[in-house]
């Protein structure tokens, strides 16, 4: 089954989110993510994937979890990145449509079905004073 690794950023109050230009099924926002390549951990992956897509350094803190994913069926990991230096843009242009740096009221709006529980628990501290 192939591995996909998500980048939860967290960042002065915001988590980033991106809008792939090809929806996943109800999937629009979502977090940067991507394939793990062979010999990749999720975490390094996840790093690779964000920098990709968005031209932002982040470094991983550690792994929130993993799961197959109930929409999409492909096995998940995601990892809390730091952000290094950078401003997060879309950088692939194939790939993403728009970026959103979304405070945590915000995140029912981009995401309707919620999110992996161990990543909103996460979200919830990091977010929220």
């Amino acid at each position: 089954m192939q591995r996909v690794a998500a980048a939860v950023i967290v960042h002065e109050g915001h988590v980033l989110m991106v809008r792939r230009r090809v929806g996943e099924g109800p999937l629009s926002w979502q977090f940067p993510a991507g394939k793990v390549e062979p010999g990749e951990t999720g975490e390094e992956a996840a790093v690779r994937e964000t920098r990709e897509e968005t031209g932002l350094a982040v470094a991983a803190v550690k792994l929130l979890g993993e799961r197959v994913h109930p929409k999409t069926g492909r096995l998940m990991s995601y990892t809390a990145c730091e952000v290094l230096h950078g401003t997060a843009r879309v950088a692939d242009t194939e790939e993403l449509d728009d970026l959103a740096w979304v405070s945590h009221g915000q995140i029912p709006q981009y995401v309707p079905y919620g999110l992996f529980e161990p990543v909103q628990e996460y979200l919830d501290t990091a977010l929220l004073p």
